[in-house]
């Protein structure tokens, strides 16, 4: 019995592991390579597969979604002689499981050494400068190359993309001190602009404030001169209204007298010609009063007429103006003064 045993228990071992060999299950997005006896047979998709347990073999799994592999720098040397590092990344995708497995033995390192050598030849051709601004036409040359070369291999490349651009020390250190350069110069360009558009609004402001303040004088000007107009015209109707003789001019000229001899610096004052003229008026206008009262006198031939008192010359003050005339107790008009004469006698300075 245990020599039955221990067969039974062996062929129940085998019958596990061929069970276990038979059934294969495949993650999505992933694809087996089975081969028979060495060669390849099909392609085992995602889900529930049979094979033939100790004559099938499965080689390996292979991942069909998009994968990302980053490169090392590589140095490149660029048309003007120049040694920069670029790093690399790829995108690719296997389509085709079967030319993945069989046409290349390693197709990371493939894509690997073809991305290097394609970017050898685009950088080759492009100075340092076109390098650093033309990214965009690198990738766009990188992809068409590798996805033409990787076609075969079953490998679709998605996109290429240049992580980084490292040129020199020295030529680092050099754009540097061109790009400070260059920000210098627009910052004092700025500045000169700003300074110019400054002092503009400045004078334009003080443009407008000299040309407001012009108008405004040539208008209160304007206004002044209009108030003396209406006023000369005023005086000049109520004068003609009221009907001004010589008497009251001569009166009025009398008056501007002490005006002319104000001040302490004033030792000399000429007085106008037409004064002469107001103090004859004057004089006419009292020798007229004293003449009514004298002829009043002689109206009557029978009475004795009394001796006049004797005239009393009174000084006049400048300041004070003139004085009215004189007359006695009995209201007869005293003898007439000329003020003009009296007035040089009593000024030491005429």
């Amino acid at each position: 019995m245990e020599p039955v045993l221990i067969v039974l228990v062996v062929l129940v071992v085998v019958a596990f592991i061929a069970l276990i060999k038979t059934i294969q299950v495949i993650p999505q997005a992933s694809a087996a390579i089975v081969e028979r006896f060495g060669r390849y047979t099909r392609t085992l998709n995602a889900g529930l597969n049979i094979v033939v347990p100790f004559i099938d073999r499965v080689r390996n799994r292979i991942d069909l979604r998009e994968q990302v592999v980053p490169f090392p720098p590589q140095p490149v040397i660029t048309q003007d002689n120049l040694v920069v590092n670029i790093d690399t990344v790829i995108y690719y995708q296997v389509t085709d499981a079967r030319a993945a497995t069989y046409e290349v033995a390693s197709y990371i390192q493939a894509i690997e050494q073809l991305t290097v050598t394609t970017l050898r030849n685009i950088i080759g051709s492009m100075d340092l400068e076109s390098t650093l601004t033309s990214r965009e036409v690198i990738n766009a040359g990188l992809r068409g190359v590798l996805d033409e070369a990787t076609g075969k291999w079953g490998i679709r490349v998605n996109r290429v993309e240049l992580k980084a651009i490292e040129p020199p020390t020295s030529i680092q250190d050099s754009m540097e001190k061109q790009m400070r350069a260059e920000r210098d110069k627009r910052a004092a360009i700025l500045t000169a602009e700003g300074n110019r558009q400054s002092q503009i609004l400045r004078a334009e402001g003080e443009k407008q404030a000299e040309v407001l303040k012009a108008e405004g004088e040539a208008q209160a000007a304007v206004l002044r001169a209009d108030g003396e107009a209406a006023a000369i015209r005023t005086v000049f109707e109520a004068i003609h209204e009221g009907d001004a003789d010589q008497k009251l001019l001569a009166y009025q000229y009398l008056q501007t007298l002490p005006e002319l001899a104000k001040g302490d610096s004033n030792k000399l004052w000429i007085i106008p010609s037409e004064v002469g003229d107001a103090l004859k008026g004057l004089g006419g206008a009292f020798t007229g009063l004293t003449g009514g009262a004298n002829g009043g006198a002689m109206a009557a031939p029978s009475a004795a007429a009394p001796a006049a008192p004797p005239a009393t010359q009174v000084p006049i003050d400048p300041a004070a103006g003139p004085r009215p005339l004189d007359t006695d107790t009995k209201g007869s008009a005293r003898p007439r003064i000329d003020p003009l004469r009296e007035y040089r006698k009593n000024d030491p300075e005429q």
